[in-house]
């Protein structure tokens, strides 16, 4: 079904429709893409069911075309779409079209009741070179879309970008004043990486509630953790050399072992939180995650969600929808690793060993860790775990220092 942006139609017969669809069928969004033109001998018209200028009546409700049979009394019922058909007041016409695949033949739109004939573009529609580029980006080849995002960042002119700039900075600047500039500065430059921190109270009274602990772990995932944590409550010394032998843990994990309280309550909450940590860690490695149970069916049912909803992206590929530990997600784990380890360590973690139990650089967990607003000094490393090296010891303490933006931004490349 259609309707026109600058008046309505008197006479259907005089209209002349021809609607394209994406030949990507297999992905989830794309083959529901379709465009639909309308060509009359003043005027040509063209709509879509996609982009930004979409009408949103078409995700809101469902819409439906009844055509009767005049002979037979009987009415068929087809889904519908609402298409806005646009004028085209400039700009010439290309259309150049090959025989499709009977596969691939269009479907009649109603109530227009004219079949579409059986081509497919080669090239789509050149009214203007914005039409153009709604076609690339729609159909286009990814060398297509990277050609068109580049052209589209560099459509404003040098001169014309400076002096825009200049005067606007200017502008600013008498507004708001150099001082509250520089604080804005430091709070968008953390902005990138609090978004994936956990929640934090920044009016908490104790260390212990900056960062809750039923934050990290709901009262329901932590009594799934009595089970697989058992290995940890009752291991021996013995035990401990041999894991540290076959490497099966982590090294923080490892070391913590050496040091669990004889309270057995105690010891069994800290037996949870090194098992979770441990997992969280081992966790952090995979890049595509392709297994329903990826940690092993040893991990609870309700960890292995929880790791696939909060801590994985999803991505299409192959025809298919995976979930994928981008960078993004490995600096959220990488947080909640370091606010467990605060938990475990009475606020005061070696972020040294972490940083290389998640084979990270040194200048990325040191963004993470004064995100979570963490006191860095240094300190001696654990006997055994990498003494050559200058290790970084995080502190949770009240009041919370201030944000601040880092100094030594990295540059970019030059690129030959």
């Amino acid at each position: 079904a259609v309707q026109f942006a600058n008046g309505r139609l008197r006479r259907s017969d005089s209209m002349r429709f021809t609607v394209y669809r994406n030949r990507d069928t297999a992905h989830p969004r794309k083959k529901h893409r379709r465009i639909l033109v309308s060509e009359t001998e003043r005027l040509s018209y063209v709509g879509n069911n996609f982009g930004s200028g979409v009408m949103k009546c078409n995700s809101l409700c469902r819409y439906f075309v009844g055509v009767l049979d005049k002979d037979s009394g009987q009415m068929e019922v087809y889904n519908a779409e609402i298409f806005n058909m646009q004028p085209l007041l400039s700009g010439r016409k290309i259309l150049c079209l090959t025989p499709a695949p009977e596969s691939q033949h269009a479907r009649p739109i109603f109530p227009l009741r004219r079949k579409v004939s059986s081509v497919q573009q080669c090239v789509l529609i050149c009214f203007s070179i914005a039409q153009m580029d709604l076609c690339i980006e729609a159909f286009g080849t990814s060398k297509q879309k990277r050609a068109l995002n580049s052209r589209r960042l560099n459509a404003v002119g040098n001169d014309i970008l400076n002096t825009a700039v200049t005067k606007a900075a200017a502008n600013i600047i008498d507004a708001k004043g150099v001082t509250a500039l520089i604080q804005d500065m430091a709070q968008d430059d953390v902005q990138n990486i609090s978004i994936f921190l956990p929640p934090c109270n920044e009016d908490a009274d104790k260390p212990e509630n900056v960062y809750k602990f039923e934050d990290i772990l709901s009262p329901a995932e932590y009594e799934a953790l009595r089970a697989p944590a058992a290995v940890f409550v009752n291991v021996t010394p013995e035990e401990i050399t041999k894991k540290a032998e076959d490497k099966s843990h982590c090294s923080f994990v490892l070391e913590e072992l050496k040091f669990l309280p004889a309270d057995e309550k105690s010891r069994d909450h800290k037996s949870r939180c090194l098992w979770f940590l441990d997992t969280l860690i081992k966790f952090s490695y995979l890049k595509v995650i392709k297994k329903k149970h990826p940690m092993g069916p040893e991990c609870p049912h309700i960890i292995s969600r929880k790791l696939m909803k909060n801590f994985t992206s999803l991505t299409y590929n192959n025809g298919s929808v995976q979930n994928l530990i981008s960078a993004s997600m490995k600096a959220k784990i990488t947080a909640y690793v370091i606010a467990l380890a605060l938990h475990i360590n009475n606020f005061q973690t070696d972020l040294t060993v972490l940083q290389n139990d998640l084979k990270l650089q040194e200048s990325r967990m040191m963004d993470i860790a004064k995100a979570l607003r963490l006191k860095v000094s240094k300190a001696k490393g654990l006997p055994g775990l990498e003494n050559d090296q200058n290790h970084k010891l995080g502190t949770l303490s009240l009041p919370l220092p201030v944000q601040k933006a880092s100094g030594n931004q990295r540059k970019r490349k030059k690129m030959n």
